[in-house]
């Protein structure tokens, strides 16, 4: 995209952003029962047994978009790719090559399909919660049960701003690291790499490296189950936190509500860099923390294929 394309696009944004912003203020003028962004999802209909909240709407949206894109974009491949196919196309081959720097040839065959998918699911997840009108077009609640202070469901919420969302794919890495951990070390490599000694010790002095590093290793165990809580808390702590900040500078001008869409604007632009940042964050941890537990299983391989030459 050429330089002049991406102002084009930012600018056709503002024109339609603006008049949102203001649509949105007005909206919310209306029911001050809604003034901050609740911590948790909010149900907004049930499928039998299963309740669907705002978030996770909006995370199937964002799929849904995501799976039509890629879908578009292959629909005609070409030896010379143009258009949508090639905007994609350089997507993948850069995220690919990024990651290759960091896992190496081996690892990032195996693991790309999570890797790639997951920095682009979080990215456009930030960014579609950041659309005029997630969080603040929705209906009203009515009747004797409804929470005073909480009268007001929107029909979307941003997706990562909810920690059932973060946690699931938190976790869902702390499972797929065990299975590649496995899968590259061996039982026996794995468990060496966390408890044993790196290095060669005798006598006395052997003792006491293997002391030393099984406590090492218990505390890298402790690091490790922690892993995924603190992946969690990072990405939800900062778009919670970038959505509530947005939500509060709407009410700085007070009752003035046709420039309640002044006061966020620079916010706006800085949590869209802040969505890009939080994606490559989360996927650069995990990427490091697999790297960091494969390293004995790349050096062997290595070992290995020079001794073949």
């Amino acid at each position: 995209m050429t330089r002049r394309s991406i102002f084009s696009i930012l600018f056709a944004w503002l024109c339609c952003a603006v008049p949102a912003f203001a649509a949105d203020a007005a909206h919310g003028a209306g029911h001050s029962g809604h003034d901050h962004l609740p911590a948790h999802a909010e149900a907004i209909f049930e499928l039998g047994p299963f309740v669907i909240t705002n978030s996770m709407l909006m995370v199937w949206i964002v799929a849904a978009f995501i799976i039509v894109v890629a879908q578009l974009a292959t629909k005609k491949l070409t030896l010379v790719p143009a258009g949508l196919q090639n905007f994609v196309e350089w997507i993948v081959e850069s995220l690919y090559n990024f990651l290759e720097g960091i896992l190496g040839a081996h690892l990032v065959k195996r693991t790309f399909w999570f890797f790639g998918t997951i920095f682009v699911l979080i990215l456009f997840t930030n960014w579609f919660g950041l659309i005029p009108g997630v969080g603040t077009v929705g209906w009203q609640l009515s009747g004797s049960g409804v929470d005073p202070h909480d009268t007001f469901r929107p029909f979307l919420r941003g997706g990562n701003a909810d920690l059932n969302m973060t946690a699931a794919m938190a976790f869902t890495f702390a499972l797929l690291w065990f299975y590649w951990a496995l899968t590259e070390n061996g039982i026996k490599g794995f468990f060496a790499h966390i408890f044993a000694p790196k290095g060669k010790f005798g006598g006395i002095m052997a003792v006491l490296m293997i002391v030393v590093f099984g406590f090492v290793g218990i505390l890298e165990v402790i690091s490790i189950l922690f892993r995924p809580v603190a992946l969690s808390f990072r990405l939800y702590g900062n778009i919670f936190a970038g959505e509530n900040i947005l939500e509060n500078m709407m009410l700085v001008v007070g009752d003035n509500k046709w420039l309640a869409w002044l006061p966020p604007l620079p916010f706006y632009f800085m949590e869209l860099l802040v969505g890009l940042i939080q994606a490559l964050v989360f996927m650069l941890l995990t990427a490091v923390f697999l790297k960091l537990i494969c390293d004995h299983g790349d050096h062997h391989d290595e070992d290995h294929k020079d001794h073949a030459h």
